[in-house]
C-alpha cells in the first residue's frame, strides 16, 4: 500500500514539475536566469542535503546533483546538437532519478526542493537544445 501512495507522489511531483517546466518555457527569462535560478535550488537542497540525517541520503543525493551539474557545465561548451541531446536526456535521467531516489527514500523533506532542480534542469537543456538548434539554422 505505501509503495502505491509512493508511486502516487512521484506521479503528482512529475505532473507538477511539467507544469512549472512549461510555466518557465513562457516567461521572459533568459537562459542564464534559469541557469542561475538552477543553481539557486540546486544550493538550497544541497543545504537540507546537509541538515538531513542519514549519511547514505546525503552522500547520493550529493552525486547526483554534481552530476547533473556537471552534464549542465558541460551542455553549454557543446558545440554539436546531436551531443548536446544525448547530454539532455542525461540530465533528464539523473534528475529523475534523483527525485525517485528522494521518494523511495521516504525524505518529504528533499522531495520538493529535489523535483524543482528536476525541473529547473529540464528547461535549461531545452533552452540550450533550442539555442543550438537556432545556431545550426
Amino acid at each position: 500500500m505505501a509503495k502505491n501512495k509512493k508511486s502516487g507522489l512521484g506521479k503528482f511531483l512529475l505532473g507538477a514539475g511539467v507544469g512549472v517546466g512549461l510555466g518557465m518555457l513562457f516567461t521572459k527569462n533568459t537562459g542564464k536566469e534559469n541557469r542561475e535560478i538552477l543553481k539557486r535550488k540546486v544550493d538550497e537542497l544541497v543545504v537540507k542535503v546537509k541538515n538531513f540525517d542519514s549519511k547514505e541520503v546525503k552522500e547520493n543525493v550529493q552525486k547526483k546533483i554534481d552530476e547533473i551539474m556537471n552534464d549542465i557545465s558541460d551542455l553549454d561548451k557543446e558545440k554539436v546538437l546531436k551531443i548536446a541531446k544525448k547530454k539532455a536526456e542525461a540530465i533528464r535521467v539523473k534528475a529523475e532519478e534523483l527525485v525517485e531516489y528522494v521518494i523511495e527514500k521516504g525524505t518529504p523533506v528533499l522531495e520538493k526542493s529535489a523535483a524543482i532542480v528536476k525541473e529547473k534542469a529540464i528547461v535549461v537543456t531545452k533552452e540550450i537544445l533550442n539555442k543550438l538548434e537556432q545556431e545550426e539554422k
